[in-house]
């Protein structure tokens, strides 16, 4: 269609001093699978959404699925025709007014180090699992958080290549570990469907729409290909590409695995939502107990990939905004032989490492700094979502290429996101969650006040 044939134009050729052409497709995925953290999910946020939802969760995960899809039909879109390391923000900057465009970049960048944050404190969860398991002792959660951390900033300093090799493997071995866990699972149930999940028995549209918010935050990050836009081969292709995959497969794996989750967990004797090692307990009902350490490791792996893909994504943004004039000219370099972003890297790591480190240092638990923190990052990936909807028919309308078709799409994501933006308000969440939109928008205000002095 028109759409289609306007955004397949030739892609820029500036690359910000980063290493040009060297990530093949299946790279380019892993950076957009790593950010989403799949193992993540069924080890710690289908048991949250489970909390609300009960039966309904395979239903909040279609859901989510659906009101995603639209939006990385947008990104797709984007992906198609332009290329660069400020993702999202970039997309924003070609349609929408410079300070909206500004407040995308802002949001982004919050979204990936909140996001990082989040994940590392799940890593303190899992990695004194394994340490029980392994030595029967913990460690200090500061060592724990502050050793996943720096580890990450010092591959996404030191080489692209390798950093998007390591978190393929990471999350390449962690799926595959769960993926054969629930296969026995519903092996050993038989072939028959599970009535009480699918007639939706005792859930509550309440909890369901609640359970939605949570559930989306198992997807943000799917569009985190985008930011190697100059470090990706043919990246007109492989990003698209990237996107689409990852945020329909991603939902097509949650569904199944919250799906088994509930129905594996009903002789466990122990409730989803209350048990620390929900993987585990489902490799002891499928009969393969010695898998249980293998899934606490495949949870602790996916949560350190995370942090690393949500600092070289933030990183890659910092640096197109230090180029838009955004923020300081120093985060612009990089590095002479690494052809990493460095300067920026650093910061992220920084910011990503703060807010977790704090925390933990405070006796917060895992658990919270996971929730806290992610629901921060899910304000600002819905912000950036939602203007995504609002710039590509803009971007098109111009171009005289707007079609009925994307334009619904567009209105369609538009309102999810904005469903999902008010079911984060209403009701009222129990502190601190009730104190998390006020953090955000002071954000976003000291954001535009900046822009508008700069």
């Amino acid at each position: 269609m028109a759409a289609d044939t306007v955004l397949s134009q030739p892609v820029s050729e500036e690359a910000y001093g980063l290493r040009r052409g060297v990530l093949s497709p299946l790279e380019v995925l892993a950076q957009s699978v790593s950010t989403i953290a799949p193992t993540t999910t069924p080890a710690m946020t289908i048991p949250l959404v489970f909390a609300l939802a009960g039966n309904g969760t395979w239903l909040v995960y279609l859901l989510a699925t659906a009101g995603l899809g639209l939006v990385a039909l947008l990104i797709a879109a984007f992906a198609r025709r332009s290329a660069s390391p400020g993702s999202l923000y970039s997309y924003a900057t070609a349609s929408l007014p410079p300070a909206l465009a500004s407040l995308a970049a802002w949001a982004l960048l919050l979204a990936y180090v909140a996001t990082g944050s989040s994940v590392a404190g799940g890593f303190i969860n899992y990695a004194n699992v394994m340490l029980h398991t392994l030595v029967g002792h913990a460690a200090p959660a500061t060592l724990l958080v502050a050793g996943a951390v720096i580890l990450a900033a010092w591959m996404a300093y030191r080489d692209i290549k390798v950093s998007a090799q390591a978190m393929l493997w990471m999350e390449g071995i962690s799926v595959a570990c769960i993926v054969l866990v629930l296969a026995l699972i519903l092996f050993k149930h038989g072939l028959h469907v599970d009535r009480e999940q699918l007639s939706l028995r005792g859930a509550s549209p309440g909890g369901t729409r609640l359970g939605l918010v949570l559930a989306m935050f198992s997807f943000v990050g799917f569009e985190s290909a985008t930011t190697l836009g100059a470090e990706a081969k043919d990246p007109l292709r492989s990003i698209p590409r990237a996107v689409m995959q990852c945020a329909i497969g991603a939902g097509i794996f949650f569904m199944v695995a919250a799906y088994t989750e509930v129905l594996g967990f009903r002789p466990a004797g122990v409730p989803l939502d209350q048990s620390p090692a929900p993987m585990h307990v489902l490799s002891q009902q499928a009969g393969v107990s010695a898998l249980g350490i293998v899934m606490d490791a495949g949870a602790m792996i996916s949560m350190f990939a995370c942090t690393l893909a949500c600092i070289t994504a933030a990183a890659r943004v910092l640096l197109l905004m230090s180029h838009r004039g955004l923020v300081h000219g120093v985060l612009r370099r990089t590095h002479a032989r690494n052809e990493t972003p460095h300067v920026a890297v650093l910061l992220t790591s920084v910011a990503v490492l703060l807010p977790a480190l704090v925390l933990a240092a405070r006796g917060v638990s895992s658990a919270d700094i996971y929730g806290w923190m992610g629901s921060l990052a899910t304000y600002g990936f819905i912000t950036v979502y939602g203007l995504v909807c609002i710039a590509l028919p803009i971007r098109l309308k111009r171009l005289q290429s707007l079609t009925p078709g994307i334009l619904s799409i567009a209105i369609a994501g538009a309102i999810a996101m904005f469903l999902a933006f008010v079911g984060n308000l209403y009701p009222v969440p129990p502190a601190p969650y009730s104190w998390l939109p006020y953090v955000y928008l002071g954000y976003l205000l000291v954001a535009l006040l900046r822009f508008r002095s700069g």
